[in-house]
């Protein structure tokens, strides 16, 4: 771990609520503000660019607002992120501050990452800010969001930043010092300390001790395995190992990225856009775009489902109901129903030369 921990050049740190706040959510805690700082001033001073992903504003506006729990309706949830989103950053600028370092505010939406135009501009705008030596702060936009506070969001997010900047790693600070073969209080219970293969712990039974996050050990695995397609090694561990994690001590859990990265075009596909509608294929389809890598054609489509443009993002649905690929697609959801069924020959002969071509082009398309 170490040697890899020598070349780092950008990492992104995402910090849970209750390692915030404390179990019982009574306040922001300075401590633990300023000790995630200090990791951060560390990295800075080796000229290593840190991203923040920081949950805690909702928990952070429960104790100002009078609140004795996290609140479950959408509305108290965003006046609470409201209140708590300005008492966040203020923290966390007046940390930053003390070792001469500028923070920003980049509140983003689940919108920002799903939609491939919103996509490269958040690109855009972190990568101007690393230049710049800052330190950018991104959490959800809770306050204003249109739809239910999700599950584990931030933890998602996370491992989607860490692909859109390129990190070369994620730390995700947790409750717990790692990942355990079984609940953590259970006794007998043993931490893993490095997962190379995420079938290996496909089976072990996960517990979560957060009584005022969103997320869980579940969402935050799941982001580890996101971020390990794109080659992006990951550690969970508690707060207090922070520091020590990122100098490459061995605590928490360490998960290896995968060697064989995938495009961040083709991740985002995967993990991050949002779906307009659904190819269905016949067999002989599946087969080939499972063994060939190859274009999905019209000739191997049998259904079209949704309202969908050409560009939009599609589901490609096997015979048996299975969705094995998501693509791009390059027809309007009203020109492929005369399209069925039929070769690109054929479709050039009816239609035109501007028919003839894939519905989903092989580099647009993910396998699943």
């Amino acid at each position: 771990m170490s040697e890899r921990f020598n070349k780092l050049q950008r990492v992104v740190i995402k910090i849970g609520s209750s390692s915030l706040t404390g179990a019982n959510a009574e306040n922001l805690s300075p401590v633990a503000v300023d000790t995630l700082v200090d990791a951060v001033a560390t990295l800075r001073k080796r000229d290593i660019d840190v991203v923040i992903v920081s949950s805690g504003a909702i928990a952070a506006g429960i104790s100002p607002l009078g609140l004795s729990a996290r609140p479950k309706d959408l509305a108290t949830q965003q006046a609470a992120a409201a209140v708590g989103q300005g008492l966040l950053i203020h923290r966390y600028t007046e940390s930053l501050a003390r070792h001469s370092l500028i923070g920003s505010q980049v509140l983003i939406t689940i919108e920002d990452i799903v939609r491939r135009s919103h996509y490269r501009n958040v690109k855009q705008t972190l990568d101007r800010l690393l230049q710049l030596g800052v330190v950018p702060v991104i959490n959800e936009n809770d306050s204003v969001g249109t739809q239910e506070i999700r599950f584990g969001d931030n933890d998602r997010i996370a491992a989607l930043i860490s692909h859109l900047v390129g990190a070369d790693l994620l730390l995700i600070i947790t409750d717990v010092d790692g990942l355990y073969d079984a609940a953590p209080k259970e006794e007998g219970a043993k931490l893993i300390s490095e997962v190379t293969d995420f079938e290996s712990i496909a089976n072990i039974r996960i517990g979560s001790n957060s009584r005022i996050g969103s997320g869980g050990m579940a969402s935050k695995i799941e982001a580890a395995r996101i971020a390990s397609v794109g080659g992006i090694s990951t550690v969970m561990t508690s707060l207090p190992n922070a520091a020590k994690a990122l100098q490459g001590e061995n605590v928490g859990t360490f998960f290896r990225g995968s060697s064989k990265k995938q495009p961040s075009r083709l991740l985002w596909l995967a993990h991050a856009s949002t779906i307009s509608g659904q190819l269905h294929i016949d067999q002989g389809a599946a087969t080939a775009l499972r063994e060939k890598g190859v274009s999905l054609l019209a000739a191997g489509v049998t259904k079209v489902l949704g309202d969908f443009n050409a560009g939009d993002a599609i589901e490609i649905v096997a015979p048996n109901g299975e969705i094995i690929a998501r693509g791009l697609v390059g027809f309007d959801s009203s020109e492929i129903p005369q399209m069925l069924g039929k070769t690109t020959r054929v479709l050039k002969e009816e239609f035109g030369a501007e028919f003839e071509r894939e519905l989903v082009h092989r580099d647009d398309l993910v396998m699943l």
